[in-house]
């Protein structure tokens, strides 16, 4: 019984990493909270990382076509960088002060968007500048946590791209960042037979996830799904503003 109650959490748990890489935005980060019910928080980003990984790899032939470059071409250098900041510095950077950090960017974000909502707001030009500074915050936070994605979208829903791009754009940008982490992870803690396993267990989970993210995304029309990219931002960073809070 036991196994099996495992096996529908970790399956959830897969299912919205593919999800995330179908293209619906924030649903993955729900992922590390929800095999923390039965494992270190530690022990659950390791564990998926190759679920993220193979869920990228289907990602990345579903969005082939549909990207911005020259966000790519900012962000992705800077996520790098941001990898090799966190695993530098894993030692002595704190759990609880980056979930602090993303949850209060995230509601900022969000709550100032709706304040603006009955305002036209032109869309936002591509930024280097900004780009370096939330791509390699993204990098960062992905390496400690796997939540990359509120610096991401704080960055990139401004400039109110085509939904299929921002999605498309989100799906490379992880892609690239979560092979960059599979070196200094296994440096850090080996990954073990168990772990590999465990990945291998969840595979069709993701898969599913993937492709059902994918439909889901081309179906829902655009302004709801920005709504729902917002809502599920604001979500995420007050329950990791919450575990804080609760942990203490």
């Amino acid at each position: 019984m036991a196994d099996a109650n495992y096996l529908i959490w970790a399956g959830l748990a897969a299912a919205m990493v593919g999800l995330s890489k179908g293209g619906l935005p924030t649903v993955g980060m729900l992922s590390v909270p929800i095999l923390s019910l039965f494992m270190s928080p530690v022990k659950a980003v390791v564990m998926l990382l190759p679920i993220y990984i193979i869920s990228d790899m289907v990602g990345l032939w579903l969005y082939r076509k549909n990207f911005s470059a020259i966000n790519l071409k900012i962000l992705i250098p800077a996520g790098v960088g941001g990898v090799l900041v966190g695993w530098l510095t894993a030692s002595v950077v704190s759990d609880t002060a980056v979930k602090v950090m993303i949850g209060l960017m995230g509601v900022g974000f969000v709550l100032n968007a709706w304040r603006k909502r009955h305002t036209a707001q032109a869309p936002r030009p591509t930024s280097w500048k900004k780009g370096l500074l939330w791509g390699s915050l993204s990098g960062f936070t992905s390496f400690i946590s796997h939540a990359g994605g509120p610096p991401f979208q704080v960055y990139l829903l401004p400039q109110q791209l085509p939904k299929l791009v921002f999605a498309g754009t989100s799906t490379l940008f992880f892609a690239v960042i979560n092979l960059a982490k599979l070196g200094p992870y296994h440096a850090l803690q080996p990954y073990g037979t168990t772990e590999l396993m465990g990945a291998l267990v969840l595979i069709p989970f993701a898969l599913v996830g993937t492709v059902a993210g994918a439909y889901l995304t081309r179906k829902i029309a655009d302004d709801w799904f920005f709504k729902w990219v917002q809502v599920g931002l604001l979500a995420i960073s007050a329950k990791l503003i919450l575990d804080v809070i609760g942990a203490m």
